[in-house]
């Protein structure tokens, strides 16, 4: 792990932990959504389409913990934070990868 991912892993880390407890409901409702489309006889688009709007609802929420954050950051360390947290919870909420 590089001194730039290091310098934010503790305060990430407890972010998306606070995520994943307060949007426990919203993950598992993505991940029963991504379980209908796999398994749809009938309209896989209509399935798809609602998983994907569910992945954007907690995409936009992780971004806006992100951004409200970073702007408490100088210009440059707020894009290695941003850098650092996109990382983070796209290998810590893979399914989210969908979104972005």
């Amino acid at each position: 792990m590089s001194i730039r991912r290091r310098r934010f892993a503790e305060a990430i880390d407890r972010q998306l932990e606070l995520f994943e407890g307060e949007s426990a409901e919203l993950l598992d409702r993505i991940e029963d959504a991504r379980a209908a489309y796999a398994s749809a006889d009938d309209d896989p688009e209509e399935r798809y389409s609602e998983f994907l709007d569910l992945v954007e609802l907690a995409t936009d929420e992780l971004e806006e913990m992100r951004d409200t954050f970073a702007a408490t950051l100088d210009d440059d360390t707020a894009a290695e934070y941003e850098e650092a947290f996109d990382r983070a919870f796209r290998k810590r909420f893979p399914l989210l990868r969908a979104g972005g």
